[in-house]
């Protein structure tokens, strides 16, 4: 815990879940999960550094933003980060983390996080850490019979099995591109799941206009490509 660094005050509410969302594949956890929190007026408790987090400062407007926040809401507690946690330090981060959850009433922990599949649809997956927590989710998410996930999502799942508390993992189903028609459908779940009744149809909006930024971008790469390359003259230095 001495690593990571937690500056905020107690969660609030009782029996709370906790819905955690890190940067991955599609960014399916941080989209889905910032969207939430700006749309259901979440109010911010507090933020997260560590010596683990890459030297990163974020700002919107000139005003500097945690790379890690904590927000709150009536039961509901959410961890979004900004930043991508490496391999190597995911046990270290997932264990502090937990740490500081698990102070407090705690119901069950979410992650949300993204899949890379071959197919085109936006289907969310759903594993969980006891056969209970499960059925919880087993009629509002695909779950996957076998295989492996990955990442600090992965590792805080671990944490929540070794440490006796119920969690739950949510997977977008996802392309390695920012990706809010997944992070779309995965509020869908949890819609049902915790009667949020939260309209995605902006995030869907905003979706539109990735696809039309990046299709534009695609073309212009094209037309470059095409076009004859001038001769590099050799450097020297």
């Amino acid at each position: 815990m001495d690593d990571i660094k937690v500056t905020a005050r107690e969660l609030g509410g009782t029996d709370e879940t906790v819905l955690i969302g890190f940067p991955g594949s599609g960014l399916v956890g941080s989209i889905a999960l910032q969207y939430l929190v700006e749309q259901m007026e979440f109010e911010q408790i507090g933020a997260i550094t560590s010596k683990y987090f890459p030297p990163v400062a974020l700002m919107a407007k000139g005003v500097i933003s945690a790379p890690v926040r904590l927000y709150e809401k009536e039961n509901l507690a959410a961890l979004i980060s900004d930043v991508p946690i490496h391999p190597a330090i995911c046990y270290e981060v997932a264990n502090g983390i937990m740490d500081w959850i698990t102070l407090f009433d705690i119901k069950e922990v979410v992650t949300i996080a993204g899949i890379i599949t071959n197919e085109p649809e936006k289907r969310v997956f759903g594993v969980a850490t006891t056969p209970e927590a499960l059925q919880h989710i087993e009629d509002k998410a695909i779950i996957l019979p076998m295989g492996s996930i990955s990442g600090v999502a992965a590792s805080i799942l671990t944490e929540c099995k070794t440490r006796g508390v119920p969690g739950v993992g949510l997977l977008g189903e996802t392309v390695n591109t920012p990706d809010p028609r997944a992070a779309a459908a995965t509020i869908e779940v949890l819609n049902q799941i915790y009667d949020l009744n939260l309209d995605v149809q902006p995030l869907l909006e905003q979706a539109v206009e990735i696809e039309a930024a990046m299709a534009q971008i695609a073309e212009q790469v094209q037309k470059t490509e095409g076009q004859p390359r001038r001769e590099q003259l050799p450097m020297y230095g």
